[in-house]
């Protein structure tokens, strides 16, 4: 498995933690329990991989282009 590969599943999967920890904070106030303090701060860490992982692919055709543009005209 590639790099880019690598990065895309992991992208995939803590997004699905990401969305059952927000799920779970809003399951339990809807019940009415009212969790820590700190329960509120556990989505921080998922969003800061999903924010690495996703600028990485965003940023991925760009680079390739400019890397491309780059050896093609080095050559001529």
């Amino acid at each position: 498995m590639n790099w880019n590969t690598w990065v895309r599943q992991t992208h995939r999967w803590v997004s699905i933690i990401f969305t059952a920890v927000v799920a779970g904070i809003f399951i339990s106030l809807g019940v009415g329990v009212e969790p820590a303090e700190w329960v509120y701060l556990m989505p921080l860490a998922p969003l800061a991989l999903l924010m690495l992982s996703g600028l990485y692919m965003f940023a991925l055709p760009y680079a390739a282009k400019w890397l491309s543009g780059r050896r093609i005209g080095g050559e001529a």
